[in-house]
């Protein structure tokens, strides 16, 4: 079982600057997302009201099952997400996927998530093809070990965002790096320092490639894949 928990919001000072593609739009990207599901996955939207009602949001005319909590922010809806799903009674095999709501899947996602996980055995997993891994010069010497799956291929890669998955047992086991990492002060979770942090301590992070999902965010989405059309 996948249970998938997407996160929303009203409003966010973490992403109001980010450069957008001009077809961008949440509540699209939310009703793409649904209707790329079916009941292997177990959706909750969790939707943080430090910044407006769940009444005043899209999520409000939508029939499926939510979450509003109080956060504010980044971090402190993250945590509160984390703090939610750590006290659920799922099985230990449970996949836990957790999305942002400026994410894009495209249709088939679940195949390759459950293959992933199936035939590699690793301990996190993104079905984001991060472009910053082939251009950015703290890349330059990034080596990746190449795997294959019956359907794609998949690269070791040394962080992600905050749209990953992994099993529950797997976030029991390092819920306290997860919640280090929700800086209550500066007000946003510090993904990138998260993943190096379990890299380091011997947990791997593989990331499909081409991707099935996409941060839609100016110049980082996955590459080779036409989005818009998605």
């Amino acid at each position: 079982m996948i249970r998938a928990f997407q996160r929303h919001c009203n409003f966010s000072t973490n992403s109001e600057h980010k450069p957008r593609p001009e077809w961008f739009d949440r509540e699209r990207i939310f009703d793409s997302f649904i209707s790329t599901l079916d009941d292997r996955v177990d959706y909750t939207a969790f939707h943080d009201c430090g910044n407006g009602s769940i009444e005043d949001h899209f999520l409000n005319n939508k029939e499926v099952n939510k979450i509003s909590k109080f956060g504010g922010n980044d971090a402190q809806s993250f945590l509160n997400l984390l703090n939610y799903v750590i006290e659920q009674d799922y099985k230990e095999e449970d996949i836990i996927y957790f999305v942002e709501d400026d994410y894009l899947h495209k249709e088939g996602w679940i195949n390759i998530l459950l293959e992933g996980f199936e035939m590699i055995g690793a301990d996190y997993y993104t079905l984001y093809d991060h472009p910053d891994k082939y251009s950015l010069p703290m890349y330059e010497n990034l080596t990746s070990k190449v795997i294959t799956t019956p359907s794609t291929h998949w690269r070791t890669t040394p962080s992600t965002t905050n749209t990953y998955a992994c099993t529950m047992g797997t976030l029991k086991k390092h819920i306290n790096i997860h919640i280090k990492y929700c800086d209550l002060v500066e007000k946003w979770t510090k993904d990138h320092d998260k993943f190096t942090h379990l890299w380091n301590e011997g947990s791997n992070l593989i990331s499909c490639i081409p991707g099935y999902s996409t941060h839609v965010e100016g110049n980082m989405l996955s590459p080779t894949i036409n989005w818009s059309k998605i």
